[in-house]
C-alpha cells in the first residue's frame, strides 16, 4: 500500500500526566495548545528533521520525540512491505506546547510525529501500534510511560493498565468538568522530577494511592465530579516534587480557597492545573493561582480548558 498525498498534517493536544496520583496511569488530555508536525517525502533516506519547532530542542533526529516515533513508524512500514515514494522523510514542527514545562509537550510531539508519518506512509498503523511507536521516543527523551502519549493520540481521559503488552483504557469524562492550568516561567525537566520521588513507598501511602485511583475511574463511569476533584489527592509524587516548583503550595491554596474540587502538579510540573465544575468559577480559580504567584514575585500564566476529546488530528495537504 502506498500514499497519494505528498504531505501530511498532524496536531496533537498537549496534556496533564499522572492526574495526581495516578502516577504514570493516568492521563487528560488538554483542549487549546497543540504542537504540529507536517511528514513530507524527501530524497535523504530515513527521517530528516527540518525544523526542530524550537532553537533549543535537538535538531538531530535521533534525539527528538517526533523524529524518533516517525522513524519507528517507518521501520514498522517497512517490516510490512509498505512502498515508498522516496529515500525518506522529512519532518517540520512546530511547537505550541511549553518547553519543559509539564504539559506533556513530548508527547504530543510524539504523536503528531508518528501519526503524520503513518499517514504519509499509508501504513494503516492501529492505535496500539502508534503508542508503540511513541513509547519508544518517549523513553529515549522522558521515561518509559503511557500517560501522556495516550492522551495526546487518543484525547479524553485514560488508564494505561499496561505496557507490556499495551492495554490502554479511554475513560468517561465527567461532566461540566473544566480545568484551569497555571504555568509559572519555570523549566523542570521530567528527569529531575522523576529523580526527587521517593524509591520506597510507605504501606498507607501506597494503599492511599490505589483508592484515589480507584475512586477516580469511579468517578469518570459514575459521572460524579465532586468524587473525581476529591479523588485528586496525590501523597506520592506531590510532596516530593513541590519543593522544586516554588509558588505551587500557595497556588494550590488559592485555588481551593476560590473553589477548585481538587488540585495537583501537571505532570513532572512545573504547571500546576485544578479541576472546576464551572466556566465562572474556572475564572475566579485562575485570578487567584495568579495572584499567588504575582505575590511571590514569580511570573506566571494560566489559561482555562476543558478536556480535549479529538486527540491527534491528521489531514493531507
Amino acid at each position: 500500500m502506498t500514499a497519494d498525498a505528498t504531505r501530511q498534517h498532524a496536531t496533537a493536544p498537549g496534556g496533564i500526566g499522572n492526574l495526581g496520583p495516578g502516577l504514570d496511569v493516568l492521563g487528560c488530555a488538554v483542549s487549546g495548545l497543540r504542537d504540529e508536525v507536517t511528514a513530507q517525502w524527501f530524497d535523504a533516506p530515513r527521517i530528516t528533521l527540518l525544523d526542530p519547532g524550537h532553537p533549543e530542542l535537538p535538531s538531530t533526529s535521533s534525539r527528538h520525540t517526533a523524529a524518533i516515533a516517525a522513524a519507528a513508524v517507518l521501520a514498522h512500514a517497512k517490516r510490512r512491505g509498505v512502498g515508498l515514494r522516496a529515500a525518506g522523510i522529512a519532518l517540520t514542527v512546530r511547537k505550541g506546547l511549553p518547553l519543559s514545562g509539564g504539559q506533556g509537550g513530548s508527547a504530543a510531539s510524539a504523536a503528531a510525529g508518528a501519526s503524520a508519518a503513518n499517514a504519509l506512509l499509508g501504513a494503516g498503523l492501529d492505535a496500539s501500534a502508534l503508542l508503540a511507536c511513541c513509547l519508544d521516543a518517549e523513553a529515549k527523551v522522558s521515561g518509559r510511560h503511557l500517560d501522556n502519549i495516550a492522551s495526546a493520540l487518543l484525547g479524553g481521559i485514560v488508564l494505561v493498565r499496561s505496557l507490556d503488552p499495551i492495554d490502554v483504557v479511554r475513560l468517561p469524562t465527567p461532566s461540566g468538568l473544566q480545568l484551569v492550568l497555571a504555568h509559572p516561567e519555570q523549566r523542570l525537566s521530567t528527569a529531575r522530577s522523576r529523580r526527587a520521588l521517593p524509591t520506597t513507598v510507605a504501606r498507607d501511602v501506597m494503599t492511599h494511592q490505589m483508592a484515589q485511583v480507584a475512586a477516580m475511574v469511579a468517578a469518570c463511569y459514575g459521572d460524579d465530579l465532586p468524587l473525581f476533584g476529591r479523588a485528586l489527592d496525590d501523597r506520592y509524587a506531590e510532596p516530593a516534587r513541590a519543593p522544586l516548583i516554588p509558588g505551587f503550595v500557595e497556588a494550590k491554596r488559592a485555588a481551593l480557597e476560590a473553589g477548585a474540587l481538587g488540585t495537583s502538579v501537571s505532570g513532572a510540573g512545573p504547571s500546576s492545573f485544578a479541576i472546576v465544575a464551572d466556566v465562572e468559577t474556572a475564572r475566579h480559580v485562575a485570578l487567584a493561582m495568579q495572584a499567588a504567584y504575582d505575590g511571590l514575585g514569580i511570573a506566571c500564566s494560566t489559561r482555562l480548558a476543558t478536556v480535549d476529546q479529538d486527540g491527534t488530528i491528521v489531514r493531507a495537504l
